[in-house]
């Protein structure tokens, strides 16, 4: 046992305060200069993680209190990201479940505490943002309590001390009405619940690799916690190998210790600290580091299975290479080995087919930020919309199912109902709040594809929607996910105003005028369930008489601009999300309308 440490990882729902928390003890514990200005969400440090305002990748940081370490592990609260939730829960000895004083525990609030639950991970409860107008913390408490008896929590775990406060304002109490100071009954409650890392500094070293980090200057840096022993520079280590059990000779080049939002070189390493080692040509996510020539290979947690998966293609588009330098089958194929290497919740296939690659992973979501890491490096690549992984268990077709929650205003529950019929989705609970009402159902992972932009457009963008990975079961049979038809380009050029006019009596518009399209490229929405061909390239013939309010676009509604993340669950199975680094644009798989055509009329034979 190493007494002087302590690690913990930080849960939470999305946007319930987590990160800031984090900002707060990093200032409290002497990161930060007193007149030092500081970014809020400090910890968030992709650009991606900025722009959402939600954590991707877990990250760790240490706070050096009264000549304790405290290394905190900052989890993403989304269950798309579930591969690094489990890598950071190997690393930490308890757990901050934080919880909004107004919103209560919500999905994923759940999916990670019930991950550190069967960790056996000790929790300390923060209820946090109790300024807010018509705050609950007392019975939030409570719910939280009864999410611990619903998740099996052993009476050790549901004994769990709680702290009530606001990590905006910087402050944090024992008990509701005391005296707002600082965070010290924080940082006091963790020190006296959470136990000291258990580790054996008298072996020899040995260490699971829990995250790989990347540095210009060193390669490939082995993220863990010492498990034994002590970490030196220059010390001879043997990689076992996760994937095949090879034990590759290495030499400990550098040693990190991590220190407020980066890192420090140190000579030594002790048992039970979260280090970052260099010197290994090929280490990966699993792999076992051991000074001991015979050790055995740590057990490796298993992480949900993917449940979609999605094609990724070069770009085949007339205007493949004009945004993006990186368009290449041999470019885009290096890129995914890569992803594999540092990222262990998604699966990489070849086809039989060039230049297409089936991906695989846990959800839309961590498909959207791949592809949107990958355009801000310079690719092009088209996405196809994802379709659920299937399962033959016992002779029976099975299909992924998700338990959904959703938040909706009141006077939306009606069109959010009908929705979910429409996907064969069960109702199984159904709360009422001060000003909302929380819908809870079960639907297939086939049925949820899309419907987070059914409910912002039914809500007006006031719904929120949360599911979670429940079980594989029956098929449902057919789900009708997309009830409207595409506008189909026929004509490469630039779009006008006129021509666009003239296309938008027919649907709503995705491109506006000036915008370069192509034939096969989707130029907006059909309502009825159809495709349609149109001119949007036609130009206005020039006459001798001037109309009234000639090169005004007169009643040209503004083209709705769809993310990249709702583009990829819009699109039908024969679509695709055409992605370059300026640029969003759907299309049919098959550009050709006379092709196209051709193609459906031999389907339906």
């Amino acid at each position: 046992m190493n007494q002087s440490i302590r690690n913990i990882a930080i849960i939470a729902h999305v946007d319930h305060g987590k990160t800031t928390l984090v900002d707060k003890l990093l200032k409290e514990g002497g990161v930060f200069r007193a007149n030092q200005q500081v970014e809020e969400r400090a910890m968030d440090s992709m650009d991606l993680e900025k722009e959402k305002g939600i954590t991707i990748k877990a990250k760790n940081t240490s706070v050096h209190w009264k000549d304790k370490i405290v290394n905190i592990v900052d989890t993403p609260g989304h269950a798309d990201f579930g591969g690094e939730v489990e890598r950071a829960l190997r690393m930490v000895d308890g757990v901050l479940l934080v919880v909004d004083a107004y919103d209560g525990p919500q999905a994923q609030t759940r999916f990670v505490l019930r991950k550190a639950l069967a960790h056996g991970l000790k929790v300390v409860i923060v209820i946090n943002k109790i300024d807010r107008d018509n705050a609950e913390p007392a019975k939030m408490y409570d719910k939280v309590l009864e999410l611990l008896m619903e998740l099996n929590a052993t009476e050790e775990q549901f004994d769990a001390p709680v702290v009530y406060g606001s990590g905006r304002d910087g402050y944090m109490m024992y008990h509701i009405g005391e005296e707002k100071k600082d965070m010290t009954p924080l940082f006091q409650t963790i020190l006296d619940h959470v136990p000291p890392p258990f580790a054996k500094p008298n072996e020899p070293f040995h260490m699971l690799v829990s995250n790989i980090d990347w540095s210009d200057y060193v390669g490939r840096i082995a993220v863990g916690k010492i498990l034994g022993g002590t970490a030196k520079v220059g010390e001879s280590v043997f990689v076992i190998r996760h994937s095949d059990g090879k034990r590759i000779r290495a030499k400990i080049s550098k040693v990190f210790e991590f220190t407020g939002l980066g890192t420090r070189e140190t000579e030594i390493a002790v048992a039970g600290n979260i280090v970052g080692l260099a010197g290994f040509e090929d280490v990966d996510i699993g792999d076992t580091l051991t000074a001991d020539e015979n050790g055995h290979p740590l057990p490796f947690t298993q992480i949900d299975p993917p449940t979609l998966e999605m094609q990724f293609c070069v770009n085949d588009g007339p205007l493949v290479g004009t945004e993006g330098k990186l368009v290449t089958s041999r470019q885009l194929r290096e890129r995914l080995m890569r992803e594999l290497k540092v990222n262990v919740s998604i699966q990489i296939e070849d086809t039989d087919k060039a230049g297409i690659f089936n991906v695989k992973a846990r959800g839309a979501m961590q498909v959207a930020v791949l592809v949107e890491t990958m355009r801000r490096e310079g690719f092009e690549l088209l996405v196809s919309r994802p379709t659920v992984i299937e399962k033959v268990i016992d002779g029976k077709r099975m299909e992924p199912y998700e338990t959904v929650w959703i938040e909706v205003p009141d006077e939306c529950v009606g069109s959010i109902m009908q929705n979910m019929a429409n996907r064969k989705g069960q109702l199984t609970n159904m709360e009422k709040h001060q000003h909302s009402t929380m819908i809870e159902a079960t639907i297939t992972t086939r049925g949820l594809i899309g419907m987070e932009i059914d409910v912002v457009n039914a809500t007006s963008g006031r719904g929120v929607l949360s599911h979670l990975f429940k079980e594989y079961g029956p098929y449902a049979g057919e789900v009708l996910t997309r009830i409207t038809g595409t506008l189909i380009a026929t004509e490469a050029g630039e779009t006008t105003a006129y021509a666009l006019i003239m296309v938008q009596e027919r649907g709503k518009l995705f491109v506006s005028p000036g915008e370069s399209v192509y034939e096969g490229m989707i130029v907006g929405e059909n309502p009825r369930n159809e495709d349609i061909a149109c001119n949007a390239v036609r130009e206005k013939k020039l006459t001798n008489f001037r109309s009234q309010g000639e090169g005004v676009a007169t009643g040209l509604t503004p083209a709705t601009k769809l993310s990249l993340e709702r583009a990829i669950e819009y699109i039908a199975s024969d679509e695709f999300v055409e992605v370059t680094p300026k640029s969003l644009r759907l299309r049919k798989r098959i550009l050709n309308n006379g092709a196209r055509q051709k193609a459906s009329k031999s389907q339906k034979q």
